[in-house]
């Protein structure tokens, strides 16, 4: 799976977050990665993501963030049925 968003210089923000959201509503988990122009740390992408939603960050390797939310919509619904049976 590749990266789908970034973040770059222009950071963090409520559109930003929005678009993750509508991403997630259709895949369930993405992958984002932090541009060497972010001036932002993964750990603070981490902490911005879950403290303004629902979305969980399950996994961190290096500069790249691996996110889930099931999707409300049960045509999308694929990863949240499995994880669900866990």
């Amino acid at each position: 799976m590749r990266p789908i968003f970034s973040v770059g210089k222009n950071g963090l923000n409520e559109t930003w977050l929005n678009q993750l959201d509508g991403a997630l509503q259709h895949r369930e988990l993405i992958k984002i990665n932090l541009q060497q122009s972010a001036d932002v740390a993964v750990d603070d992408v981490q902490a911005f993501i879950e403290e303004n939603t629902p979305i969980a960050v399950v996994q961190k390797i290096g500069r790249v963030l691996v996110l889930y939310q099931a999707a409300e919509d049960e045509k999308y619904q694929r990863l949240s049925i499995e994880v669900n049976k866990l």
